[in-house]
């Protein structure tokens, strides 16, 4: 599968990408952050997502938008609701 149909969670982009080249711990970050670390830990594990106040936070360390944060926990949720949701019963309007 692609990225497109199957997206990392946010949490292990974060890790990854970000985390794992700078050698940093959840612990350290989230001090970082001036969050909770459980915040940090449970985004790593993909149990919480992406919330604005964390893209905010997130956008500033590494220089990034918040944008990029938001829209990679909208991709990840998206493809999660893509296989559960079924809308095939649903016909699409069409213009008179």
């Amino acid at each position: 599968m692609s990225l497109l149909e199957d997206p990392m969670h946010p949490g292990e982009v974060l890790k990854e990408l970000y985390l794992d080249p700078l050698d940093m711990g959840a612990i350290a970050f989230a001090r970082r952050l001036d969050v909770p670390r459980t915040r940090i830990e449970r985004l790593i594990k993909g149990t919480t997502g992406i919330t604005p106040d964390t893209a905010l936070r997130l956008a500033r360390v590494f220089k990034t938008t918040p944008a990029y944060w938001v829209n990679l926990q909208t991709n990840y949720d998206l493809a999660l609701a893509a296989k559960e949701i079924d809308v095939s019963d649903i016909e699409p309007l069409v213009a008179a």
